[in-house]
């Protein structure tokens, strides 16, 4: 009965993203909220530009849709579902500045930083009193063994919560990418949520995962919408919820190891080029990186989402 309606959450976030699509892609190229090519991004992009985006709420209203139907609106779902939307809001406004200046530059980093802050702050802060002060994690490939880090719970939670939000942002840089690999995740998640009978996140992640699958009808490649910053962010701040909600935080770089990668190959990229002139890639993030060396779009993130299901059966494999 539990795995049945776990199957329903999917299918009626899937059904809803897919029809609501259409008409949200309408409405956006109506109001004429359309994507600007960033001028040093790789040339094949340049068609790109104009196509809608802020698409992101297409899945974010599809899964807030499914959970009030089916009334799953208990406090932790609504704790998934609050990061998801706060740090939406901080794209979504950073998507309306890009659009008001038909550039694509929108609030300065400066500004989505502290912004992100306050949110990753206030929800770890919950979670801290609402768990009693648990600031243990558990230890991949130790059969749930667990550490307790101490003082040092609030600061590494505000830099993971931070770090993904911004990871995931960084992903999010061709058609079906970061749409794709987040929903092998949140599978993922679900499945150990499951395992570890938390059954508020394994309903939550389940649900966006059926919504994303139904965007990513209409964002893989070519592309008619992008999830822009306000689904990226909005992403990035529910997988960085779920792992603080469920103490998966070190499980993170595996299940998500492509979202680390294309950090880091951004940190690199950056850190040879103010120290030595030079850049280890032809281009960063990652993805850019192998367009460059000629790979077609949708061969770049067809091998990542390979990639993803390796790591995330890597993770499941971890837990046990």
């Amino acid at each position: 009965m539990v795995e049945s309606f776990y199957i329903l959450n999917f299918i009626l976030a899937l059904a809803i993203s897919v029809f609501l699509g259409p008409f949200v892609i309408r409405e956006l190229k109506n109001l004429k909220v359309k994507q600007s090519v960033l001028e040093d991004g790789p040339k094949s992009h340049a068609h790109k530009s104009g196509t809608p985006t802020m698409g992101g709420i297409i899945f974010m209203i599809s899964s807030l849709i499914t959970i009030i139907v089916l009334g799953n609106r208990d406090s932790e779902t609504w704790f998934l579902i609050i990061s998801m939307f706060a740090f939406g809001a901080i794209g979504f406004l950073d998507d309306y500045v890009k659009v008001s200046n038909g550039r694509n530059l929108g609030l300065t980093a400066k500004q989505k930083l502290a912004c992100q802050i306050i949110i990753a702050f206030f929800l770890i802060l919950y979670k801290y009193r609402v768990s009693n002060g648990d600031t243990t994690l558990y230890i991949p490939f130790t059969s749930m063994d667990k550490i307790d880090i101490g003082i040092l719970f609030f600061p590494f939670m505000m830099f993971v919560m931070v770090g993904t939000v911004n990871a995931v942002n960084l992903t999010d840089g061709l058609d079906g990418l970061a749409s794709g690999v987040s929903t092998i995740v949140l599978f993922t998640f679900s499945a150990m949520a499951v395992g570890m009978e938390n059954e508020s996140v394994a309903k939550f992640s389940i649900t966006l995962a059926g919504a994303l699958l139904g965007f990513l009808v209409h964002n893989k490649y070519p592309a008619k919408v992008f999830m822009g910053d306000a689904g990226s962010l909005a992403l990035g701040g529910v997988v960085g919820a779920i792992v603080l909600d469920t103490n998966l935080t070190l499980f993170l770089p595996i299940i998500g190891g492509i979202f680390f990668i294309e950090t880091l190959s951004v940190i690199i990229q950056v850190a040879s080029f103010k120290l030595t002139g030079k850049r280890v890639f032809l281009m960063a993030p990652l993805h850019h990186h192998f367009e460059e060396k000629g790979w077609k779009e949708v061969r770049v993130v067809w091998t990542f989402y390979a990639i993803t299901v390796v790591l995330c059966l890597i993770g499941i494999y971890a837990i046990n």
